[in-house]
């Protein structure tokens, strides 16, 4: 039988006062449409349809011919949402979703299908107990299973007490539903269809449907307005977090610590405070990154340690230290038992293993060997107005501090750039390079000014 997922995403997120829509808006650099996305692939889905607003052409431009697109044109409730795919559906099951409810676990979704299957029922449904469901619809029971979902505002008192509530997701018989999706009648004055009705309408066709229930609600947090999209953002913060800690990680205060799920990090490291780990960052084994860190797809290898630093899709090798207040930008490899210092900014550079570049330096386009020595206040000059032009340094050479290197040039091995000289030619290995003005000293020239 064949497995169908309905992710409604047709929502006009209003209360997210955005100029896009609210499952596009991201969580630890992923968007709530993503989550759900992936969830789908990973409970194998034969096929995965999005049904869409007339105006999220977006959603359609960002995750392309991948999924199966279905167009509400009005907004008429869930049960309309439902309705315009149904034709697409093939037989066997078809799972009901939503966008803006990224936090659901796989887990869940497994023992859904499992109690599904094993109940053999017709309509299951996802429901989870809450202390406080004021709000939610109640899932009514009696001893054939679920009778009702009843919404707070037309609960009686003693419906009122029910803990169990709907979370809207719902699994059914593909041909079920497309036999009783029709039924559905307007729900209000707006001429609503609500897809809770079908509950009614199977039981009345003799049907069975059953709710299991999850203890975990934080697994059903909508993102209507950003407040909520903040706690779904803690929510995964703290279940990637606990995953990381569990396999071995490291992190002091993981509250203050941000890990995008597609980060990779091995045993043995140690995470501190004020730290946002994003993209394909890799982290090897026996590192420190922090306090007040960010690696964006970055690889940093075994025994680094940065420090209150940016690095952004750079390699940094072993035994390095980068920071504090260091600035690696994109296309930068900086190889093993190096020192990157303070206010240190590389971009689109080499740097050879063992070198120091040790404090208020620019290097930019620029490639430089092993064991060298970049003193204070260099600068690699790359722009001529046009074009970034590189320069390049062999191993074992010593810049002096504040000086300029004019690009394009090249410095040969052993070579010595004295401290203060303006470079604008290539400098020949174990050579002395010095391009300075001469001091002039006026003896007693204090003096003879006041005359």
């Amino acid at each position: 039988m064949k497995r169908n997922t309905l992710i409604l995403a047709a929502g006009k997120s209003t209360r997210m006062k955005s100029k896009k829509s609210k499952v596009l808006h991201e969580i630890l650099g992923k968007s709530a449409l993503a989550y759900v996305v992936d969830l789908a692939h990973d409970i194998e889905s034969d096929e995965i349809f999005v049904i869409v607003g007339p105006q999220e052409e977006n959603i359609q431009l960002i995750f392309g011919e991948e999924l199966n697109y279905v167009t509400q044109q009005q907004q008429l409730g869930t049960g309309d949402a439902v309705a315009c795919a149904a034709p697409f559906l093939e037989e066997g099951t078809t799972l009901i979703l939503y966008a803006d409810v990224p936090c659901l676990c796989l887990d869940s979704l497994q023992k859904l299908y499992d109690f599904h299957e094993k109940k053999k029922n017709d309509l299951s449904i996802l429901s989870v107990t809450i202390d406080n469901p004021h709000g939610y619809g109640r899932i009514v029971r009696d001893e054939f299973g679920v009778c009702a979902i009843v919404e707070h505002a037309d609960a009686t008192e003693e419906q009122c007490k029910i803990k169990e509530i709907n979370s809207g997701i719902l699994l059914m018989n593909t041909n079920d539903l497309k036999t009783y999706i029709t039924e559905l009648t307007p729900s209000n004055v707006q001429g609503e269809l609500y897809l809770t009705d079908l509950v009614e309408i199977f039981r009345n066709e003799g049907l069975q449907v059953d709710a299991m229930c999850i203890e975990d609600e934080e697994e059903i947090v909508g993102i209507n307005t950003r407040r909520q999209l903040a706690v779904a953002t803690k929510v995964m913060q703290e279940r990637i977090n606990h995953y990381w800690m569990d396999n071995g990680v490291t992190l002091i205060s993981p509250e203050t610590i941000f890990i995008e799920e597609s980060v990779e990090i091995e045993p043995d490291v140690v995470i501190l405070p004020g730290t946002y780990l994003k993209g394909d960052t890799y982290v090897s084994t026996d590192c420190e990154i922090g306090p007040e860190v960010t690696l964006d797809s970055t690889f940093v290898g075994v025994g680094t340690h940065v420090l209150r630093s940016t690095v952004m899709q750079a390699e940094i090798g072993d035994n390095t230290r980068v920071g504090p207040y260091a600035y690696i930008r994109p296309n930068t490899v900086i190889g093993d038992n190096c020192r990157i210092g303070d206010f240190v900014e590389i971009k689109n550079s080499v740097i050879g293993s063992g070198t120091k570049v040790s404090h208020l330096t620019y290097v930019g386009d620029a490639d430089l060997g092993e064991d060298i020595n970049v003193g204070s206040g260099v600068v690699f000059v790359n722009y001529d107005g046009k074009l970034k032009q590189r320069s390049a340094i062999e191993d074992g050479a010593f810049i002096g501090c504040n000086t300029n290197i004019i690009a394009p040039l090249h410095v040969g091995k052993g070579a010595y750039i004295a401290a203060g000289t303006t470079l604008t030619e290539d400098v020949p290995g174990d050579s002395l390079a010095i391009g300075r003005s001469r001091v002039t000293i006026k003896s007693n020239w204090k003096e003879k000014s006041r005359e």
